[in-house]
């Protein structure tokens, strides 16, 4: 295909992917491997939203947020004409979406860790990195003290249910729409988020 990746808007957050959309999403992805770039500035339009706030929600810092949504649109651009439709495509770009937030924290512990040895062994005398400025979209509805201990627990999560957490309670998916995400079944998705909320009510 020979059209361009267009960046992501910028600054702030993406717009909300639009209510109603004039092209499906099948006939999206036929016109997307015939080389559209209509098409294409359709499909970030169309998605861009959910996909910066499932990285969001998953990484708490809207720069490493905004660098996941890019580089889930450049996936798809590289591998559309791979895309063979076995997932519907909201569910392709969510499975995008979280794995390369879960892909860039553990990119960002394995810095702090290698970042703490470093100055333990008198290599180097910079600290450890801040943590980054982060504000949820929630904080407007709770209180932010209370806000900031359920982040930090569900953080604590293990990788299979804070996707399913976040796919649940911030993109509000289904559990069917989960289970495609996560590639398992149902019955799995429904363990996973009754341990989440398990651990979460024994912490908060």
């Amino acid at each position: 295909m020979a059209f361009p990746v267009p960046l992501l808007e910028a600054p702030g957050p993406p717009t909300a992917a639009r209510a109603s959309a004039p092209v499906a999403d099948a006939e999206l992805v036929a016109q997307l491997q015939l080389g559209s770039e209509t098409a294409f500035r359709t499909l970030v339009a169309r998605y861009q939203g959910r996909v910066y706030r499932t990285a969001l929600a998953l990484l708490r810092s809207p720069e490493e947020a905004e660098d996941v949504a890019q580089e889930v649109f450049v996936e798809v651009y590289q591998s559309i004409g791979r895309f063979r439709g076995e997932a519907a495509l909201s569910t392709w770009l969510y499975r995008l979406a979280t794995s390369g937030a879960l892909k860039n924290r553990r990119k960002a512990r394995a810095k702090k860790r290698l970042a703490y040895v470093t100055s333990l062994l008198g290599f180097g005398h910079a600290g450890l990195p801040e943590p980054p400025d982060y504000a949820h979209p929630l904080a407007l509805l709770e209180g932010q003290q209370q806000l900031q201990l359920l982040l930090d627990r569900v953080a604590c999560l293990p990788d299979a249910q804070q996707v399913a957490f976040t796919l649940r309670h911030e993109q509000e998916l289904s559990y069917a729409e989960i289970a495609a995400v996560l590639c398992t079944s149902v019955p799995a998705v429904e363990s996973l988020l009754f341990r989440a909320r398990q651990t979460l009510r024994q912490h908060l």
